[in-house]
């Protein structure tokens, strides 16, 4: 039986009986006056008390007799085995005037002597160990700052496997050999074989690093240790370091097991490289991590596996061979995966018949495995908001438009003349990324307003790109500037809505110029220098090296590129402008176009002469289209930056 258990019930037994004892004494009744006397005079008081009429009521109990006549209670003791009724009959008293009473032995009534005494002490003894037991938690709670807080899962309780990782192939095969040395690790031993001792997995936020390494676990049956890299951190000095002790000597009892740290880089950052020098308490838990890896023997089934989105600020000595060896990438997932994943995710939630996951996927580019879920759950919340059993089609491409650029703002009222600058913008957009060749095809167009964009316009990829031209980013610039570009031939002006795409295609164009070498006159070159402090986790300011004159080339380049755009898109609606009024005016109307509807307008398109295809599936969020003052617009512009991701040729 458990001591605790023992302990606890102890306790309550004797808290039990404190209040049993003082119900007792509460309500008991009040003690009449006990006179003892002989045995005749015991009998003469009942025989007159019965004359007079008092009725007397005799008790005879053991060798006692008690007898109550009215308030007054007397007690004798019997010598000699006498019949009491003879002795009292005797005298002429007649049955109807006493009541007599014979009581077998009470066992309780031998227990109340010897409990009236031991009440006390166990009252008292009860409430020394309570007293007792809450000083020693308070010293066991000082004393356990240096205990790990790591969380165990069991092995024989529910796990996941890897069927249900998905997205993540290539990290699922590099982690089978884990795997396998867990479940036949005499295999690897006959070998002379040694597994990695650490293994890192690497990758964005969201990417399910915590969720391979389960699946790792349950794939092998072995417990799993999980803890966070600033779960080691207190202020005390030396806690983690002894945190770091007692994890591992938790791992080593239940080997063969995994021990996950997640976010490592919070104790693994290069030592020295800190404000607290080198006495500093994460460096002496960074010591001790690297102490207690080195101290695995070859047979000791323990596998540490972390995970980190910053590898490049971790201590050199936790990288090298014998601690973490190895690592696994887990970069987001391609359509395929995305695929996957959504069907996963949707497993537990009511799809519609008509769900075409597939769609979905080529619609969601760069979207982790986290982000796909939180999309499921928007498409969810959308669908039971509007009293639906399952979830369509229309709910989900709702969610990813709120994902990537926020809630509709139907209710927001706007003038007939700001709609219709912001209608010619989208269009624009929509007409240069048609008319170019071997672009993405467009997949919507609309001028509600939804979260700090005034409208959006999507093109949808066929696949997904890892690769960029020259060419491809050109029209990716025209495709950014043709809102603005059709706000300036319709309008003869420029609004402020247009900021968002001006900032990326300036970005874009100065990227092509100085990191990618796509100069035709600046040639093959990198310009500026990036450093970084470890110990922030984030990039300075970027470092000049080239002079002033190949600045002003670069600016050159620049000015020159993002013009060829403008113009390029200028000249494709200035060619095709009775059509943007046509579609502007439509759109202006319904307020928004799905991709069959607005390829419905072009009969017979004839592409442009440009050789290149678009880049990739974009959502350009334009800014609220305000026609107010011009101190207003500067302010919104500078205040409301909209919510949009880069585009995919902005990062390779």
């Amino acid at each position: 039986m458990d001591s605790k258990w023992l302990k606890n019930g102890f306790v309550y037994l004797v808290i039990t009986v404190a209040i049993l004892a003082i119900i007792f004494t509460l309500f008991a009744p009040e003690p009449r006056e006990n006179t003892t006397v002989s045995l005749t005079e015991f009998i003469d008081t009942v025989h007159e008390a019965a004359w007079d009429d008092r009725y007397p009521s005799i008790v005879v109990s053991n060798d006692r007799l008690v007898a109550e006549i009215e308030d007054q209670r007397i007690t004798t003791r019997m010598t000699d085995q006498m019949d009491i009724l003879d002795a009292l009959y005797s005298r002429g008293i007649p049955d109807d005037k006493i009541q007599l009473t014979v009581q077998e032995p009470s066992q309780f009534s031998n227990l109340l002597p010897i409990l009236g005494t031991f009440l006390p002490i166990l009252i008292f003894g009860g409430i020394l160990l309570i007293m007792m037991r809450q000083a020693q938690g308070t010293n066991n709670q000082a004393l356990s700052f240096g205990k790990s807080k790591a969380r165990v899962f069991k092995s024989n309780k529910p796990t996941i496997t890897f069927a249900e990782v998905a997205g993540v192939e290539e990290a699922k095969e590099e982690l089978q050999e884990v795997v396998a040395f867990l479940k036949y690790p005499e295999r690897f031993q006959a070998l002379g074989a040694q597994i990695p001792k650490g293994v890192l997995l690497v990758g964005p936020p969201g990417t399910g690093k915590t969720h391979i390494s389960r699946a790792v676990a349950g794939e092998a049956g072995v417990p799993f240790f999980s803890i966070s890299g600033s779960e080691f951190v207190e202020m005390f000095v030396g806690v983690g370091a002894s945190r770091v002790r007692d994890l591992f000597d938790q791992a080593k009892r239940n080997s063969p097991c995994i021990v996950f740290i997640d976010e490592i880089d919070a104790v693994g950052r290069q030592r020295g490289a800190g404000l607290g020098g080198s006495h500093d308490e994460r460096e002496q838990t960074l010591n001790q991590i690297l102490v207690e890896m080195d101290g695995f023997e070859s047979n000791t089934s323990v596998i540490v596996l972390a995970a980190t989105n910053r590898p490049d600020v971790l201590d050199p000595a936790l990288l090298r061979p014998g601690r973490f060896d190895r690592q696994v990438v887990l970069d987001r997932p391609d359509v395929k995966g995305r695929e996957h994943i959504l069907s996963l995710y949707g497993k537990d939630k009511p799809l519609a018949d008509d769900m075409d996951l597939e769609t979905i996927a080529r619609q969601t580019p760069g979207f982790s495995g986290a982000d796909l879920k939180n999309l499921l759950n928007e498409a969810a919340l959308l669908a039971a908001r509007r009293n639906k059993k399952a979830i369509g089609q229309e709910e989900v491409e709702e969610a990813v438009e709120r994902v990537l650029a926020g809630p509709e703002r139907r209710s927001r009222i706007i003038s007939d003349r700001q709609k219709k600058v912001t209608a010619y913008h989208e269009v624009g957009h929509a007409m240069v990324a048609h008319l170019l060749p071997d672009v993405d095809p467009v997949h919507k167009i609309s001028i509600v307003a939804r979260g700090r964009a005034g409208g959006y316009t999507r093109v949808l990829p066929p696949e997904d790109r890892h690769l960029w031209t020259r060419s491809q980013f050109r029209q990716q610039m025209a495709f950014a500037l043709g809102g603005y570009a059709a706000e300036v031939l319709i309008f003869g002006e420029m609004t402020t809505g247009a900021s968002n795409d001006i900032e990326m295609a300036t970005s874009l164009a100065r990227r092509m110029v100085m990191e990618y070498g796509m100069s035709e006159k600046l040639g093959p070159r990198a310009f500026g220098r990036k450093e970084e402090l470890i110990f922030l986790g984030r990039d300075i300011q970027e470092q000049r090296n080239y002079s002033e004159a190949v600045a002003q080339e670069i600016d050159n380049e620049v000015e020159g590129l993002i013009q060829e755009a403008h113009d390029k898109a200028s000249s494709l609606l200035a060619a095709n402008k009775d059509k943007l009024v046509e579609i502007a005016d439509n759109l202006f109307e319904v307020e928004t176009f799905d991709g069959k509807a607005f390829s419905s307008f072009f009969e017979d398109p004839e592409p442009s002469d440009d050789v290149d295809t678009q880049a990739a599936s974009t959502l350009v969020d334009e800014e609220d289209q305000q026609a107010s003052s011009p101190q207003d617009q500067d302010h919104e512009d500078s205040a409301k930056k909209p919510r949009t991701r880069p585009y995919p040729g902005m990062a390779t």
